[in-house]
């Protein structure tokens, strides 16, 4: 097989080119522009693995790409990320719009099987019910983050019903690991915390999340492609158990024995849903083994020395 990996210098992306370098007889080329990604997230070292410097959303160079390899599988996860950096730039998240058309178009014209697409929880807006199900899209949303996920997933529904090219949409919730940057929340206390600084929290602290560990999301991914599951489907990709964000400062601070104090400040003025909690049917069959709890998942963060602050110190932001 030979894969792409759009983003592939990610958090998320570097984590699933790993695992699909190690099936047999696939070669993965990971694509990102770095602008958010980090090269030294890649294990550059396999031979099965190579990286190409290149924006998606330039048509001239993802097209070069992609005419070049012939890509059977493509794993869509280039976009720009972080609720703050989407709100203060609403024009750049708006190009990832060229993104997703530039790589339907190529997918189609060089006989990609399938394309698996990096959705959000945050298509679902303030959510109108709990648990989130994959059938009900309120479109209630007013960030442009969202609103480009919702345009991305209904090109890739228009492109297979057009021409029959497959699809999977994945919706991740809050997905934390090794290699994430500081600004997302985990990352974030647990660098406070074995610093000792103050932990901050955006308001009170009583909204709710739900925390899915990197191996459950790429291991649930990889059991999609490998077992051809959820063909033309979309499928929530997270933890159905939900936690307050205080609650969670709380249990960084027991487990790291930090000396860390936590401090409140305004809330946010848009992006921050009081809850999120999705329903994961679907993810639990893809899995088909208990989810990495939340705890453990701190832990193993910790334990196996996976946490390195040298990825989260400069500015890194996928």
């Amino acid at each position: 097989m030979n894969i792409l990996v759009t983003g592939g210098a990610g958090f998320v992306g570097s984590h699933l080119c790993e695992k699909l370098c190690q099936l047999k007889n696939t070669l993965v080329v990971a694509v990102d522009d770095l602008s958010t990604g980090h090269i030294n997230k890649l294990p550059l070292t396999l031979p099965n693995l190579h990286f190409i410097k290149a924006d998606v959303n330039n048509r001239t160079e993802i097209s070069e790409i992609m005419m070049s390899w012939h890509f059977d599988y493509v794993f869509h996860y280039a976009a720009v990320v972080g609720v703050e950096r989407t709100l203060n730039n609403p024009l750049l998240v708006l190009r990832d719009i060229d993104g997703i058309k530039n790589i339907l178009e190529l997918c189609k014209n060089t006989g990609v099987k399938r394309i698996f697409f990096s959705s959000s929880s945050e298509i679902y807006g303030e959510p109108v019910e709990f648990p989130q199900n994959e059938d009900t899209t309120p479109l209630n949303s007013r960030l442009p983050y969202a609103i480009v996920k919702n345009v991305a997933e209904a090109f890739i529904k228009s492109y297979h019903k057009e021409y029959g090219l497959n699809y999977t949409i994945l919706r991740f919730f809050n997905t934390y690991g090794p290699k994430q940057s500081q600004h997302f929340v985990i990352s974030k206390f647990i660098k406070q915390a074995l610093t000792n600084m103050p932990i901050t929290i955006n308001g009170d602290g009583q909204q709710t999340r739900t925390f899915c560990y990197i191996d459950d999301n790429v291991d649930a991914t990889i059991n999609a492609l490998t077992n051809n599951l959820f063909i033309n489907d979309v499928v929530n990709i997270g933890s159905d158990v939900e936690i307050k964000i205080i609650d969670l400062a709380k249990l960084i601070i027991n487990i790291t024995g930090s000396k860390s104090n936590i401090i409140h400040l305004p809330p946010l003025k848009e992006g921050d849903m009081k809850g999120r909690r999705p329903e994961i049917t679907k993810m639990k069959k893809l899995l088909n083994k208990p989810l990495i709890t939340l705890e453990e998942g701190i832990k193993k963060i910790l334990n196996e020395g996976l946490f390195e602050l040298k990825y989260i110190e400069n500015n890194e932001n996928n």
